[in-house]
């Protein structure tokens, strides 16, 4: 019988300024563990005049992890943070009872030619602390875990497994793994794996029970405990998932909570501007993305 519950294509979203392309949520598949959102942004190629622009926008109830693989994102957030985020690098900002930050392309890349390409991974927080106090965190490239197996290299991008832990501040049981081969391998991590267990193919492929699965594929396992795949030369591909939580979790927009009012009261904040709720983001006060209306079309 196999261990794959779930296979599911990458699918276009448009985020405002580009497509992404979104991996969670799916209507067959919410969550997996903790994690309730998962964006691949790009590979995108914009010219001297072309920028990533993400105005000032909110967020409840969540953490977000954002990873890049290529190119610069320039983050601002209410707390103050003001930070250019590049490859291998992890930004961890906790909305908590509320947030708001823009996303955009720094000042020194906005009159050049420029790529983006990578991870905005939202990660809901355990109910005792959706209303905590938004916090923010930067990891360095340098200090994210990785280590090598023969010609297996591993990243452990955040979260705890394999008798190692991430530095990144994480609020629950997870872990989001990246692991490169530059050889076929056959790769059995199931022992170390807890909760629920997704594989997202990034470059090449892998055969698990006979069957090859590409590029841009997520795989969602029925057992974490039997993770076993063969990894191709040259492929990399991303493991993630934990703990799951016992209360299901509700997406309105960029508002996660276990609790619709809560999500309620966040769009009446939104919509109001109500800056105690919402306060400004120093450094880029003049703009916001609005509350979308829901399509009644």
């Amino acid at each position: 019988m196999s261990n794959i519950g779930m296979i599911l294509e990458e699918k276009a979203a448009n985020i405002g300024n580009f497509l992404v392309g979104r991996l969670l949520p799916f209507r067959e598949k919410r969550s997996v563990g903790p994690f309730v959102f998962i964006d691949h942004m790009g590979p995108v190629y914009m010219k001297d005049y072309q920028n990533l622009d993400v105005p000032p926008h909110p967020h409840i109830g969540l953490s977000t992890l954002t990873y890049l693989f290529e190119g610069s994102i320039f983050h601002r957030d209410s707390i103050g943070s003001a930070v250019e985020i590049k490859p291998g690098a992890v930004n961890w900002m906790t909305a908590g009872k509320g947030v708001v930050h823009s996303e955009r392309t720094p000042e020194h890349l906005r009159h050049a030619d420029k790529s983006l390409h990578g991870f905005q991974i939202w990660v809901g927080l355990p109910k005792h602390l959706e209303q905590e106090e938004p916090s923010f965190h930067h990891t360095e490239a340098e200090n994210i875990p990785t280590w090598k197996d023969g010609d297996i290299a591993y990243k452990l991008i955040a979260g705890e497994v394999f008798g190692r832990k991430s530095p990144v501040p994480v609020h629950s049981k997870l872990f989001f793994i990246e692991i490169k081969s530059s050889s076929e391998q056959t790769i059995s991590i199931g022992n170390d794996l807890f909760g629920e267990a997704a594989m997202y193919v990034l470059d090449g492929t892998v055969t698990i029970e006979g069957n090859n699965y590409g590029s841009k594929q997520l795989l969602i396992a029925k057992n974490a405990k039997l993770c076993e795949f063969t990894i191709a030369a040259n492929s990399t591909v991303y493991l993630f998932g934990g703990a799951p939580f016992d209360e299901p979790r509700y997406i309105y927009w960029n508002f996660v909570s276990s609790d619709k009012e809560t999500i309620e009261n966040a769009k009446r904040n939104w919509t109001d501007q109500n800056l105690e709720a919402f306060p400004k983001v120093p450094g880029d006060e003049q703009d916001f993305v609005p509350l979308p209306q829901p399509n009644r079309g």
